[in-house]
């Protein structure tokens, strides 16, 4: 599904996955109420979610999908790059963050990843969230839990894999946030994943 307050940018995405026998565009939308309505109407895999527009934002709808719908991923797609907008997004829980300027290429790989239980960022995001420095190395236990945070487990679902309380799951993500020297789940994998730690 693509969230897009401007028609253009929506008919515009709507043609970059035109003819892709594995991708196709379920619903659109122009605004986070309509994202709602017609999550609950096509239950689509993927949202293309701007962050940006009136009534219901990007940010509000991801909160909202993932309580309604925790089984969709969704990947931010917008032009603002700031610390701000992507610690805010990325806390929502969001799969991906991308920019508009992402080629067509890009854009279809973030898709199928974000399917797959991936996650995804631009690289200038990404880049900037690498340089920051980390303290320690994650513990096994750590790893484990960062292992199943990059399937897209929720807290809930890694208690019950690994036997442990959710108390102890956000204890292990708390202590590989500082470890890591990031913010987010979606930080968290990208780095780890850099340093070869999954």
């Amino acid at each position: 599904m693509i969230v897009d307050d401007h028609p253009v940018v929506r008919d515009g995405l709507r043609g970059m996955f035109d003819n892709l026998a594995d991708i196709e565009v379920v619903a659109e939308a122009s605004d986070g109420h309509e994202a709602l309505a017609m999550a609950r109407r096509t239950r689509p895999d993927v949202v293309l979610m701007d962050l940006r527009m009136p009534g219901l934002d990007g940010v509000g709808a991801i909160e909202r999908l993932r309580v309604d719908h925790p089984e969709i991923k969704v990947i931010v797609l917008t032009t603002y790059g700031t610390d701000a907008d992507v610690t805010r997004a990325m806390a929502a829980g969001v799969a991906g963050y991308l920019l508009k300027d992402a080629p067509r290429e890009e854009l279809h790989r973030a898709v199928r990843v974000a399917a797959a239980g991936g996650a995804v960022l631009a690289p200038s995001i990404a880049s900037a969230l690498i340089r920051r420095p980390a303290t320690q190395e994650p513990s096994p236990r750590e790893v484990e839990v960062l292992r199943l945070v990059a399937r897209g487990a929720a807290n809930k679902e890694i208690a019950r894999t690994l036997l442990i309380s959710e108390t102890t799951v956000k204890t292990h993500l708390k202590h590989v946030f500082a470890k890591l020297g990031v913010e987010t789940r979606a930080a968290a994998v990208v780095v780890a994943m850099e340093r070869g730690l999954l």
